[in-house]
């Protein structure tokens, strides 16, 4: 599996960015699919999580109601459309595949992608 993010960049307090992870070597339909924030010396959160059919998501609660997350499974693409960004939004994305089990999502895939760095500054 190959996953590749983009569109992170430097952007000021309160703008907005769409972040994308293509992903190939899987049946990308088939997976539920996250999107995992970490800054350094920090453990990587789980921001968004989107379920294979697209049709239910979920947040943690500092993004709630400021980023999306949605998926094309015609192109093996997911997003995640943050808005009104606070500087500490800053960090590395990541995306990966999840699994729910014990009560929680786990990253599914051990190859992890470089991640899109967004910074969150004036």
């Amino acid at each position: 599996v190959q996953l590749v993010e983009s569109g992170g960049t430097l952007v000021e307090p309160g703008g907005s960015l769409r972040l994308s992870c293509s992903v190939s070597g899987v049946r990308f339909a088939l997976y539920g699919m996250a999107w995992f924030r970490q800054t350094p010396g920090q453990q990587r959160e789980l921001v968004a999580q989107i379920r294979s059919t697209g049709d239910s998501t979920t947040y943690t609660a500092s993004v709630k109601g400021r980023f999306t997350i949605s998926r094309d499974n015609t192109e093996n693409t997911l997003y995640l459309q943050m808005n009104n960004l606070k500087p500490e939004d800053t960090a590395n994305y990541y995306c990966n595949a999840v699994d729910f089990y014990d009560g929680n999502y786990h990253s599914r895939f051990a190859n992890w992608g470089r991640g899109t760095q967004v910074t969150v500054s004036s």
